[in-house]
């Protein structure tokens, strides 16, 4: 998962690196709310329990009452069961007009079993950015029965993303002919003017189908939105659980809205202080060293392993694997596919199988395989738009338009950092946002959060994607006090129903508002 270009798709690998999910010292996390009715008794939230959200915004906005239905199964997807119920919160299309026009944010829901003990809503983002709560939180909730003995599970789609307004900038026909055409490690002129000129155009496709919204999807926005949906919930504070992307909008809700923070976890954690050219660094740190573990693991040199993975990567380059679909295997491809288990330490066999196979029998079957999950794709072709909403809303946030020649002049360091990656990282600064047809918010987001209560910081040793350091970066950011930082020794994109400790210390805090010392280490 990367929150500024495209190794970041956490949301698509739907195993345990998606689904784990973890995540102040010596003190409680505050007074344990009142148990709450029913959802069918509860009344409507209070002028008085809306914080800094309530005002500027209609009280036809802040009194809504969601109108809970049995779902329907999402696009492509299941139904998600009798145990949940669908709503719609209508919210400002623009803050900066809250009287204006509203769209509608996707909600679904999980009442807790334990009514008489209930502590409130608990409200998950699970990543991307454009991940799909709606659809993902079902799948996922089996990994939180514990904390849905006293919180209603509550998961959204924010704005921008599917059933919110959800943004579409191709169709499935043009991905698959830049999947198969564009290089996205281009060395020559031509692959570079190919490269630039298919961001420009995805960029002009988002703009001619969700022109009107493409200024407003952003990560500010989003925790506005959250904001809105405590209030109408009837929470006085928000209980959150933020994963990789969902840490970033977390940290952005406790800086606009501290003193509305309740309970809250941000597991597998952003770098806020990083912009997009250092996010890519980051990645190229992470996913590098993620490799070379997985190879130590299989009892190989990391380095010579990596430059093994590196001159496949050259070959297939030169000349695309054939794969029994009759599509060829391309050198992006495949650092896509490469990508992917990487996420999780128990996908770590199914990479080695892949290699095995581009390796020995020359076919790129397993390989790509493996990028058609990250890049949401089905045996019909068939795309999801995660994608679409992920550069849509990264592009929203990031000022950041590196040009080709600034890309080009990251070459040489990032091909140190990683050989495997790091091409692919650096040439992605530049196209990512090419040409984006609206500004961006900011060069780095802001996390402080004074007057916040204790918030857990949940950094993984082995993280790929959103390396360890920047979880550090997060809890010095939020504050003396606010951030929690606890260390999680081990592999993989999210710690929690991963490491025993992890999980234990999350529950404990959700729970009981037990909060561990800052620093603590599970290993």
């Amino acid at each position: 998962m990367r929150v500024h270009g495209r190794i970041r798709r956490a949301v698509a690998l739907a195993g345990a690196a998606l689904l784990v999910t973890g995540v102040l010292a010596g003190c409680d996390a505050g007074a344990e709310p009142e148990a709450s009715e029913s959802s069918a008794n509860r009344p409507a939230p209070s002028a008085t329990a809306t914080g800094e959200g309530s005002p500027g915004l209609p009280a036809a906005l802040t009194s809504q009452r969601p109108d809970w239905k049995r779902c329907k199964a999402p696009e492509g997807g299941t139904d998600p069961g009798s145990g949940w119920r669908c709503a719609t919160v209508d919210v400002p299309l623009d803050y900066a007009k809250p009287a204006g026009k509203t769209i509608g944010i996707a909600l679904i829901r999980k009442e807790a079993r334990d009514q008489g003990r209930r502590l409130g809503s608990m409200l998950f983002n699970f990543g991307g950015p454009g991940g799909s709560g709606v659809e993902i939180l079902p799948r996922a909730a089996s990994s939180y029965e514990k904390l849905n003995s006293r919180y209603d599970l509550v998961g959204f789609d924010p704005r921008g993303v599917v059933s919110s307004s959800g943004v579409r900038c191709r169709t499935d026909k043009e991905q698959d002919t830049t999947n198969r055409t564009v290089d996205m490690t281009p060395d020559t002129p031509a692959e570079e003017a190919a490269f630039v000129n298919d961001g420009a155009a995805f960029g002009a496709g988002c703009e001619r189908r969700s022109g009107a919204l493409l200024p407003h999807v952003g990560t500010s926005n989003a925790a506005r939105d959250m904001d809105l949906i405590r209030q109408v919930l009837g929470d006085a504070k928000l209980s959150y659980f933020g994963i990789s992307y969902g840490t970033e909008l977390g940290a952005t809700y406790a800086h606009l809205f501290p003193t509305s923070v309740g309970r809250t976890v941000l597991d597998a954690v952003v770098d806020p202080t990083a912009d997009a050219v250092g996010h890519a660094r980051n990645q190229a740190t992470g996913f590098q060293r993620a490799l070379e573990n997985y190879l130590k693991d299989r009892g190989q040199d990391p380095k010579a392993g990596t430059q093994r993975i590196a001159r496949l990567l050259q070959r297939i380059d030169g000349s695309p694997l054939p794969t029994d679909s009759g599509r060829g295997l391309n050198e992006s491809l495949a650092i896509t596919g490469i990508v992917t288990p990487l996420y999780s330490e128990s996908s770590w066999p199914s990479l080695t199988a892949a290699l095995d196979e581009a390796e020995k029998s020359r076919t790129g079957n397993g390989l790509l395989q493996l990028a058609d999950a990250y890049n949401g794709r089905d045996q019909e072709g068939r795309y999801d738009t995660q994608s679409h909403s992920q550069r849509a809303i990264s592009c929203a946030d990031t000022k950041a338009r590196p040009t080709v020649d600034e890309a080009r002049a990251l070459l040489p360091e990032f091909r140190k950092l990683s050989p495997v990656f790091g091409p692919f990282l650096a040439w992605d600064t530049a196209g990512w946002c090419a040409q984006w047809p609206v500004d961006g918010e900011h060069e780095t987001p802001e996390a402080s959060a004074p007057g916040a209560g204790p918030i857990l910081v949940i950094g993984t040793t082995g993280d790929p994607a959103t390396p360890y350091e920047g979880a550090q970066k997060m809890a010095d950011e939020l504050g003396e006090g606010v951030g929690i930082m606890v260390t999680n020794k081990g592999e993989g994109h999210g710690a929690y129903g991963e490491s025993v400790c992890v999980t234990s210390t999350v529950d404990d805090y959700f729970l009981d508002g037990k909060v561990p010392a800052d620093g603590k280490t599970c290993s």
